[in-house]
């Protein structure tokens, strides 16, 4: 029997992954010790877990590097990788929004202005306002705090993650309209899928019953 291997966001998402699957049998104790490993085996079983940056994941998944990956819908969206998206395991929820000072609704609606739109996500926020609104923007890519791009004058509004909103009233800016809810996701690469149908298929079935428990 082959490895199955699965490629998990690190942080939050990936605790959050390992206690779901736990939680259905697929266990792997190596994890919890303190190591440098880079790679998680549980032989018995015969899986395979390592962790990743989240921009990555799709990326290992796509080419195979791993059966099963677990990230954020923003990533997948805004990565556009050539995988199953097999289950929304329904935690990591948050919303991809447009924000920016509250003057900036009306522009916004009536899609005259050029707006310039500071993201970390250029696919997100190219695809919502060419495709979804029609709008012509200029879109700034940012790696770092974008709630600074309106504060500073470099860009009127921005597209990003939002959870509880805290972050942007601090700093004086606020939901202008929402694109897309979000939460984690498993995909599957496309060989893993038919090599390794039953295993994944039960996988699947197994964390959905948890789920919707």
């Amino acid at each position: 029997m082959r490895y199955l291997t699965f490629a998990l966001a690190k942080g939050r998402l990936a605790d959050k992954t390992m206690e779901l699957l736990e939680s259905i049998g697929f266990t792997c104790e190596e994890m919890k010790e303190k190591s440098r490993k880079l790679i998680f085996t549980n032989e018995e079983l015969k899986l395979k877990f390592f962790l990743a940056k989240a921009t990555d994941v799709p990326t290992y998944v796509e080419y195979g590097a791993a059966d099963i990956g677990v990230v954020g819908k923003d990533t997948l969206l805004e990565e556009k990788r050539n995988l199953y998206e097999v289950l929304n395991l329904g935690f990591g929820k948050c919303r991809m929004v447009v924000a920016g000072p509250k003057e900036m609704k009306e522009k916004l609606e009536s899609g005259q202005d050029l707006l310039r739109v500071a993201t970390k996500y250029p696919n997100i926020a190219s695809d919502y306002f060419y495709h979804k609104k029609q709008q012509t923007v200029e879109i700034i890519k940012l790696n770092g705090s974008v709630e600074l791009a309106p504060i500073v004058g470099l860009a009127e509004v921005i597209v990003d993650i939002v959870e509880t909103g805290s972050t942007l009233k601090e700093n004086g800016l606020f939901v202008l309209e929402e694109i897309c809810p979000l939460s984690a996701r498993m995909v599957v690469n496309r060989v893993s899928m038919k090599m390794e149908y039953d295993r994944i298929t039960d996988l699947i079935e197994k964390a959905k019953k948890v789920i919707n428990e």
